[in-house]
């Protein structure tokens, strides 16, 4: 089971709410094409102040490798090393791009695919909307959480009961 961030887009001047089409939803987890192609995923993606940023890391690196005498083999293995870095991280860096746009994070959902997840965070915007006798909007995407009450645990000891102060 994967789990998705929601973002929200910014609202355009004749919006008064964003429209749910217009949600992306970024899986967490390794991006085996961010790895593969990383400059093509960057790209792909619009991330033009990571594609920057990357090319002159990459470059820099290549360069100081060079006059150090490091082997094209140490190239090659430092390359490999950041791209890898980046397929770990690219969920992190498409999410820094999105805040960087005036993206609005509303929520985060798990689902076994991005269409499962698409509908569980959808149906709790629906729900919460429902309660509040309102159209959906992507500040209720959650339904509040009520405390659960507090049940004797039957354990003695060292471990406090939930919900017990302390």
């Amino acid at each position: 089971m994967s789990v998705f961030t929601v973002h929200e887009p910014p609202l355009r001047a004749a919006e008064a709410r964003s429209d749910p089409e217009r949600f992306t939803f970024v899986r967490d987890g390794f991006y085996f094409w961010a790895f593969a192609t990383t400059p093509i995923w960057m790209l792909w993606h619009r991330m033009w102040l990571v594609l920057l940023i990357y090319l002159i890391v990459a470059v820099g690196a290549d360069s100081a490798m060079h006059y150090a005498g490091i082997g094209s083999g140490g190239v090659v293995v430092f390359q490999l090393v950041i791209s890898l870095l980046i397929g770990f991280e690219a969920s992190t860096l498409r999410r820094f791009t999105l805040a960087r746009r005036g993206w609005k994070n509303v929520g985060v959902v798990a689902g076994d695919g991005v269409e499962a997840a698409e509908r569980r965070f959808f149906d709790a915007w629906a729900v919460a909307a429902n309660k509040a006798g309102e159209r959906p909007s992507a500040s209720s995407a959650a339904p509040p959480s009520t405390p659960r009450a507090a049940q004797p645990s039957g354990i003695i000891g060292l471990f406090p009961e939930p919900g017990a102060l302390r």
